[in-house]
């Protein structure tokens, strides 16, 4: 059961690359992040997209890794000239940059069995932060790291899902955040008064309103999310109580929990 006393688990996901803030790659890595670190408790507050400039990797590590529980980074671990995340978070850490024996044993042995040679640019993906330990990569071999609250991973979508897979289930999360859903055919302005009202009684919910137009009018998703179950429902009760007010009709979605 969800102990709302409990002190939530934050992250923040920095996602690397000049590719992103162009728009010639999209991020997904987000969407996937936040929906599984919801599912082991621990609430991703803020995601911050940055260019692969030393300096700007550097303050931005040292910033939340003070700021949050932990730290996810995506990008900047393959063998380019560009790839330079590993060197910017060891010195973050003030730490030097060394050959991990393992990484490297691990990419002599999958680059031999494809006879491919391991060269030095193949070689500095087997270069991490000293102190740091490895994240296993099951889908092509180069491993991320973790040192400290900073969990490194590829920016390629399937390798950091499967990086993450791997590790989600040893985070330490806090509370888990339920939520419920309601919607109705009144419009968003008609409700923002008391909508807001509800917002102010119940601090510890959070309530989000999504409007969207249909070809028979307006219409409005009301979206409760808390990790304290009695404040949620007790708000989840005042926000029906309001559209009913309105003359509107609710239509309720089950109740949502990340087990």
């Amino acid at each position: 059961m969800t102990d709302p006393s409990q002190k939530p688990v934050t992250a923040c996901l920095v996602i690397i690359g000049n590719e992103i803030l162009s728009g010639r790659t999209q991020d997904t890595n987000l969407n996937y992040l936040a929906k599984g670190l919801g599912e082991v408790g621990v609430q991703l507050r803020e995601a911050r997209v940055i260019p692969d400039v030393p300096a700007t990797i550097i303050a931005t590590i040292n910033a939340v890794r003070a700021t949050y529980d932990y730290v996810f980074t995506t990008g900047g671990i393959g063998p380019t000239h560009d790839d330079i995340t590993a060197e910017c978070i060891a010195a973050a850490f003030g730490v030097r940059l060394v050959l991990h024996p393992e990484a490297k044993r691990r990419l002599t042995a999958h680059y031999a069995e494809r006879d491919i040679e391991l060269n030095e640019a193949r070689l500095r993906m087997a270069h991490v932060p000293e102190g740091a330990t490895l994240i296993d990569n099951p889908v092509s071999t180069a491993p991320g790291f973790r040192i400290g609250n900073v969990h490194v991973m590829a920016g390629v979508p399937k390798i950091m899902q499967a990086m993450f897979d791997g590790i989600r289930h040893g985070l330490k999360g806090g509370p888990k955040v339920l939520s419920r859903s309601v919607t109705c055919g009144l419009a968003e302005g008609t409700l923002a008064k008391d909508l807001g009202a509800i917002q102010a009684d119940y601090p510890t919910v959070e309530i989000g309103s999504y409007p969207f137009w249909t070809r028979t009018g307006f219409g409005v998703s009301l979206v409760l999310r808390s990790a304290d179950p009695a404040a949620l429902e007790h708000a989840h009760e005042a926000v029906i109580a309001m559209i009913r007010g309105f003359g509107g009709e609710p239509v309720e979605r089950e109740p949502e929990t990340k087990e």
